[in-house]
């Protein structure tokens, strides 16, 4: 349900965008020693945004076209985390920029933010033009908790799976992003696949899970960036 009230849309946008801007400042504090330019850094945030536009008539075909359920959301999944690559990729492909292991999981974490900012804009519009605040501020809070750290994660995992192979060859760069992609989108998969599963009433447990998942990251990423010095 979309509106025109510039006043719903407003709070949309600003519902949206504070907790992409917050996890992302949490992130680019971890990686203080060669921090990375922050015009670079806004044209793939806001290349992530334009992502969103571009996966939504994927997914309206697949919608139309996959009979399984199962299936629909696999593809859901993976033409979300192939579009949030290629939103990075657009702006890095053939520069000099990700010279450095840690740079991959950095910007694809920044493009996967600005993707779950217009996501969860979208997401609050509805309940604000029904008024019901209360709701959009619980739909607020909880895609803050999971989707946002689930799009953070699963883009980190790609980031840090390139990464890792930045000075391999041809072959090896290959088969780590395809593994990487592929933990992405089966880690994003069964996240929607558990959410959607009794009306999200094992929320608890799949935030616990992605918790988990996130500690690990979290790990590989300081592990990844310590291959810089």
């Amino acid at each position: 349900m979309m509106t025109s009230d510039p006043k719903i849309l407003f709070l949309a946008f600003v519902g949206g965008i504070i907790p992409a801007l917050l996890w992302l400042w949490f992130w680019l504090k971890e990686d203080k020693q060669k921090p990375e330019p922050k015009g670079l850094l806004s044209v793939i945030f806001i290349m992530g945004v334009i992502a969103v536009i571009f996966v939504l008539p994927i997914q309206k075909f697949i919608q139309a076209h996959v009979v399984s359920h199962g299936w629909e959301l696999v593809l859901w999944a993976t033409a979300e985390e192939i579009m949030k690559y290629l939103a990075v990729m657009i702006v890095l492909y053939k520069t000099n920029f990700a010279d450095e292991p840690v740079d991959w999981p950095i910007y694809m974490i920044t493009g996967a933010l600005g993707f779950a900012a217009l996501e969860n804009a979208l997401f609050l519009i509805k309940p604000l033009s029904l008024g019901a605040t209360a709701v959009g501020l619980l739909t607020g809070q909880l895609r803050f908790l999971g989707s946002t750290l689930l799009h953070t994660v699963s883009s980190a995992i790609v980031g840090i799976a390139v990464g890792i192979s930045l000075h391999m060859g041809g072959f090896a760069r290959k088969w780590h992003f395809l593994v990487g992609l592929f933990l992405a989108s089966a880690l994003h998969s069964i996240f929607n696949f558990f959410i959607i599963k009794n009306n999200g009433s094992d929320f608890l447990k799949v935030f616990a899970f992605l918790w988990v998942v996130t500690i690990i990251v979290m790990l590989l990423f300081e592990k990844i960036r310590r291959m810089n010095y």
